[in-house]
């Protein structure tokens, strides 16, 4: 009996040494998709790539919008087309799809490319800012993604979230 009571007391007196540490231990949370989504930066980020996306799309569809012209007319008028316009008109049509093709393909991978861009720049300074809050309210560890839970007591999100709109508001 003595030896389990031993290892009871030792158990014990280690669970209130952990229980003293970490009450020194200072832990605080964010959501990092919260602190995106609410971000100002995020926002102005996602109206300017849709303003690209939209003039570049614009220019596809009227490009589409030829390519069909010039279909409707091989279809109308193809019949009484020498041969000779006929070809030129089919190379010309070969030649504005594979055209519009490439150019697609481009605009989806600048898109992708603007995309990251931004991204990468708004999780550096969201870092930024997890930073200064960490070092100035003397925060020992943050976690983000994956914790199953935590109380709105550890959740900093909405302060890292206003650091960012004033950042944005001085920019």
């Amino acid at each position: 009996m003595r030896t389990s009571s031993a290892f009871l007391f030792a158990l014990l007196t280690a669970q209130v040494f952990m229980a003293a540490a970490a009450a020194d231990l200072r832990i605080a949370v964010i959501d990092p998709t919260r602190i995106v989504e609410e971000s100002p930066q995020y926002e102005s980020a996602r109206n300017m790539l849709s303003a690209e996306i939209r003039e570049r799309e614009a220019a596809l569809r009227q490009q589409q919008e030829d390519i069909d012209r010039l279909n409707d007319r091989l279809e109308r008028d193809g019949a009484l087309m020498s041969q000779d316009e006929l070809t030129r008109l089919q190379n010309d049509i070969r030649a504005r799809n594979r055209r519009l093709r490439y150019e697609r393909a481009e605009v989806q991978e600048d898109f992708a490319l603007r995309q990251t861009d931004l991204r990468t720049k708004l999780v550096k300074q969201v870092e930024e800012v997890v930073q200064q809050i960490a070092r100035e309210k003397e925060i020992d560890l943050i976690l983000s993604e994956g914790v199953v839970y935590f109380s709105e007591r550890v959740d900093i999100s909405a302060e890292v979230i206003e650091r960012l709109t004033a950042q944005f508001g001085r920019q």
